[in-house]
């Protein structure tokens, strides 16, 4: 079977890393001929745009709406965007057309991808699946309401357009019921545990980064992801660490990752005075994360409980699990399904520094809970393993391709 995503950012952010490529790659191994036509944060700087990755075709054809240079995000001023957005819509379009596809899976109903795949669909009589991972009108960074507008209009209509939609949300399943899609439409796949890109450690090379950054003696904290306010509540985790530093003065923050408010960030360390046991570390490739995660006492994923994040599905609960680390969040969306009997990690109330402090110190200063978190996670991790999704993709897959023969 030939298999196309089509994707509005890149293989370095953390869904394409994270969801669509480990997907990608199980699928090849079951023999299928898979490929990704993506937009790329940085287009310009790439010397090969179209290449194989451990069997999948990759071919980046244009700016994302974004440009990430360095540590940071830039949005592009809006008569910049339109130009930006009209160049990927329709190099997205040509790849749709020109690249063999039975099924075309669109990641995300954003509106340059959801057009490409929609005129696959009605040109070549491709059949169309659509994930929904994320509620973008409610998400995302908007500089103008027609912006915020567009996007919505895409999220609440394309699903009725498609052949199958994937979620891995309760709020986005209840929320496709609410738009009149029908129930048997809708496939559950969750993020899933990638324990290739994750389980392979080089042990001198953790050292050497260990050493590099200063931690030999301490205990870590990690926070790995986009640095948005919109995304990610890392001011409230830095918050929350000046009291885990008072009780646990033997403790570094380490945040992995880059974003249009790294700056912000590192300003905000200065005035919490936790500047000198905050580390910074900036964008890092995908292959190297898993180091930064094997540095870490606890992972943390600070969350407001809102639209946004009960649509989500935080992949950095899987990367915790897989690596070995004891993974705090707050109790929003599916999350209390996913951690709790037995135990594979601890639940704070969202939005709440205090909360967030005692169950980074509960872990830190009980190595007994730490690794009964630490044991059940690795073992519930086993329930999501790419290899075993992607068997269930096929299987949805084959059943659209048999209704189209019929």
């Amino acid at each position: 079977m030939n298999i196309l995503f089509l994707l509005t950012q890149d293989l370095e952010s953390p869904t394409g890393a994270g969801r669509f490529f480990p997907l990608a790659r199980e699928l090849v191994r079951l023999g299928h001929s898979v490929s990704i036509a993506a937009l790329h944060s940085n287009y310009r700087s790439l010397k090969n745009r179209c290449f194989l990755r451990e069997g999948v075709r990759i071919l980046y054809v244009g700016q994302m709406h974004v440009l990430k240079t360095g540590y940071e995000k830039k949005y592009f001023p809006a008569p910049l965007l339109l130009i930006v957005s009209a160049h990927a819509t329709i190099s997205l379009i040509k790849a749709a057309l020109s690249v063999p596809a039975e099924i075309v899976h669109i990641a995300k109903p954003h509106p340059m991808n959801s057009i490409a795949g929609l005129t696959a669909k009605y040109v070549k009589g491709c059949r169309l699946v659509l994930d929904c991972s994320d509620y973008e009108a409610a998400t995302n960074r908007f500089d103008a309401e027609w912006q915020r507008r567009i996007v919505a209009f895409f999220e609440d209509h394309v699903p009725h357009l498609v052949d199958c939609i994937t979620t891995h949300a309760t709020f986005l399943r209840n929320r496709l019921l609410s738009l009149g899609i029908s129930q048997e439409k809708i496939v559950y796949l969750p993020n899933g545990a990638d324990y290739e890109r994750f389980s392979q450690i080089d042990e001198r090379e953790l050292a050497n980064l260990r050493a590099a950054l200063g931690l030999q003696q301490k205990r870590v904290v990690v926070f790995v992801g986009t640095l948005s306010a919109h995304a990610h509540a890392v001011g409230l985790l830095m918050q929350a660490f000046q009291e885990v530093r008072y009780h646990v003065p033997d403790t570094a923050l380490l945040i992995v990752g880059g974003g249009e408010n790294y700056e912000n960030l590192r300003r905000l360390a200065q005035n919490l005075e936790i500047d000198d046991v905050t580390i910074f570390c900036g964008r890092v490739p995908p292959e190297r994360v898993k180091y930064y995660y094997r540095l870490a006492d606890v992972s943390v994923d600070p969350v407001y409980d809102t639209p946004a994040n009960r649509a989500r599905f935080p992949i950095k609960l899987f990367e915790s699990w897989v690596t070995g680390v004891p993974f705090v969040t707050a109790d929003v969306g599916d999350r209390r399904d996913l951690l709790e009997q037995p135990c594979a990690g601890l639940l704070v109330k969202p939005g709440d520094a205090s909360s967030l402090a005692d169950a980074i110190i509960k872990i830190l200063q009980d190595p007994t809970l730490a690794e009964e978190i630490r044991n059940n996670g690795f073992k519930r991790a086993r329930e999501f393993d790419w290899r075993y999704l992607a068997r269930e993709m096929e299987r949805v897959y084959f059943g659209l391709v048999r209704k189209d023969a019929h």
